[in-house]
């Protein structure tokens, strides 16, 4: 179990405290306005407390829940991406190995702090592996395109949120035992910026950026939502081993990059002519639409603090 130190007590009720405040706004206008857009809005405060709950459970138990809590979002993650991807029998075989070798493998890596193998495991050997197997089942057709796509569903849904967890690995002078709140900063500031964006967006937004994509993705909610939750970040500067100055430019670096995940995945989606990945999370859609801007962010943001703090 770890520690709860008052820095990580302050943060967890300043969580959710914002969550309870957001129920309550939440019930009010349900009592005032029957429209769907009040009932999504609840929805989605409703899975927020479930995902919030269930994630700092995780964390708090140790390194053991982080990593497990991750992979369990890998797992399903990755079930999403293959759902949308259409396979053949040839597929069957290298795909029980991504689900039961490949994923368990990779995190059995971070659990035991093995960065050596852990960086290259998926993106050497995982990735060779991947169309030697399919090439074996003997079906060519359309080869280049189903090792493609189950490759990169493996670097999406396993290698890049994996990152997350192994924050925990990293010896940061003076920051011992504290690892725990750099994964909260991070989501923290990831998400509350997709947030930020729809807010925006919805309030201020005329200039699509990218209409045939993505039309609810504007210029002004990109700006705004990019912008106030870097100032979040930099605020959030306490429970970190960095300065305000490098907190607001390193939350600004990962929104930005949580931005062009969550644009990655919305290309996906237009191709395969779905709305979302799946329905596991109410008012949220799969568990890869809410992680899709971890993706980018978590390995850019463990090997810049891996880098510029250890």
């Amino acid at each position: 179990m770890i520690n709860m130190d008052p820095a990580l007590s302050l943060l967890l009720m300043g969580l959710f405290g914002v969550l309870a405040v957001a129920s309550i706004i939440g019930f009010a206008l349900s009592r005032r306005y029957k429209n769907a857009t009040i009932a999504n809005l609840n929805a989605r405060i409703r899975a927020w407390w479930l995902m919030c709950t269930v994630s700092v459970i995780a964390m708090l138990i140790g390194p053991i829940g982080s990593v497990v809590l991750f992979a369990l979002m890998s797992f399903f993650a990755l079930r999403e991406c293959i759902t949308l991807m259409p396979t053949r029998r040839g597929d069957h075989e290298a795909l029980f190995w991504c689900f039961f070798a490949i994923l368990p493998v990779q995190y059995f890596l971070v659990g035991f702090d093995w960065y050596g193998v852990f960086v290259i495991f998926i993106p050497v050997y995982a990735f060779l592996f991947i169309p030697v197997r399919v090439a074996l089942a003997g079906d060519t057709q359309h080869f280049l395109e189903r090792s493609a796509k189950i490759q990169w569903s493996l670097m999406m849904a396993i290698y890049c949120v994996s990152h997350a967890p192994a924050l925990l690995m990293l010896d940061i002078p003076g920051y011992a035992g504290q690892n725990i709140k750099l994964i909260l900063f991070m989501m923290i500031v990831v998400q509350i910026s997709d947030v930020l964006q729809y807010v925006f967006g919805k309030l201020w937004g005329k200039r699509a950026i990218v209409p045939k994509l993505s039309p609810n993705k504007t210029v002004e909610g990109f700006i705004g939502g990019i912008f106030t939750a870097s100032l979040v970040g930099a605020g959030l500067w306490w429970i970190t081993p960095f300065n305000p100055l490098q907190a607001f430019f390193i939350s600004l670096l990962i929104t930005l990059l949580g931005f062009a995940g969550g644009l990655c995945m919305s290309a996906i989606k237009r191709d395969r002519g779905v709305k979302d990945f799946g329905a596991m999370l109410e008012g949220h859609g799969g568990m890869m639409d809410r992680i899709d801007s971890l993706c980018f962010a978590a390995p850019v943001f463990f090997h810049v603090v891996r880098y510029y703090f250890t």
